[in-house]
C-alpha cells in the first residue's frame, strides 16, 4: 500500500474563505464514489464511499452531497480553523493567486492498495487549490483523472494542479500504460512527459503521480522536486522520495 502526501478540517478555503472539499473512491469490483464541493464535512471519503455503496449514483455535489452526508448520519462542523482563516485574511490584501509549490498545489491525499488477494482499490481526498475561484473543481473526484484503478492491472493516483490531471485524464492514461507493458515507474514518468509536453509552463507548477500494478511493484514521477510518497507493507513503513522531471 502506498500513500501520496492535508485535507479536511484545517484546509486551506477557496477566496472567498469557504473550505470545500472533494473526494473519490474505488474498488476492485470497477464500483465508485465520489463527491464534489462538499462543505462542512471533515470526511468527504467516507462520504464517498457512503456514495459507492448507498446509491446508485457515481458523484454527488455541493449541498445534495452535503444533504446526503447528513442523512447518512455525518455531522456538521466548521471546517475554517483559526489559522487557516488568518492565512486567508492575510492573502486577500494582495490577493496574489500564485500556489507556491509542494504546499499550497499540493493538498491532496491520494492512497492505493493492494490486499493479500491481489485485489487493488484507491481513495483520493483533497481541499483543492488554496485560495481557488469559488465553484472550482480538481482532478481528485474525478474518476479517471485523480484516481483510477482496474483490478485487472493496476491503479494511479495523483496530486498538484489539477487542471493538468484533468487535461490528460492521468491515472487512467497511467494504468493503460501499464496495460500496455509499462512497469508503474515507467507510466508515471509518461504520463509527466506528457504534462510537460503540452504546457511550456510546466516549471511553474507541480504535478506528480504514484502507481501501483497487480504484482505489487510501485513507482512514482513529478515535474518538480520534493514530492514523496509513505509505502506501508507487513514489515513497516518507509518514505519514499519521488524522481522528478527537473
Amino acid at each position: 500500500m502506498e500513500k501520496a502526501e492535508t485535507v479536511g478540517k484545517g484546509g486551506r478555503p477557496d477566496r472567498d474563505g469557504e473550505v470545500t472539499l472533494d473526494a473519490c473512491i474505488m474498488d476492485a469490483e470497477g464500483n465508485c464514489g465520489s463527491v464534489v464541493y462538499l462543505q462542512n464535512i471533515a470526511h468527504p471519503i467516507n462520504v464517498a464511499r457512503k456514495v459507492m455503496e448507498e446509491t446508485p449514483h457515481v458523484m454527488l455535489a455541493g449541498k445534495g452531497a452535503e444533504q446526503f452526508a447528513y442523512e447518512m448520519g455525518f455531522k456538521k462542523d466548521n471546517l475554517l480553523t483559526p489559522q487557516s482563516k488568518a492565512e486567508w485574511e492575510t492573502w486577500k490584501i494582495t490577493s496574489q493567486y500564485k500556489p507556491i509549490i509542494n504546499i499550497e498545489n499540493h493538498d491532496t491525499i491520494g492512497m492505493l492498495a493492494i490486499d493479500k488477494n491481489g485485489d487493488l482499490s484507491g481513495a483520493c481526498t483533497t481541499s483543492g487549490m488554496a485560495y481557488k475561484m469559488a465553484g472550482r473543481v480538481g482532478d481528485s473526484p474525478i474518476i479517471g483523472a485523480g484516481l483510477f484503478v482496474d483490478n485487472e492491472i493496476g491503479a494511479a493516483t495523483a496530486t498538484g494542479v489539477g487542471e493538468e490531471v484533468v487535461k490528460s485524464v492521468g491515472s487512467f492514461l497511467i494504468v493503460e500504460l501499464m496495460r500496455q507493458g509499462f512497469s508503474p515507474q515507467k507510466a508515471c514518468e509518461e504520463a509527466v512527459g506528457r504534462i510537460v509536453k503540452k504546457n511550456p509552463e510546466y516549471a511553474n507548477f507541480q504535478v506528480g503521480f504514484i502507481a501501483l500494478n497487480k504484482a505489487g511493484e510501485t513507482g512514482a514521477f513529478c515535474i518538480q522536486p520534493g514530492f514523496s510518497y509513505s509505502y506501508y507493507d507487513h514489515f513497516g513503513q518507509e518514505n519514499r522520495p519521488a524522481t522528478s522531471y527537473i
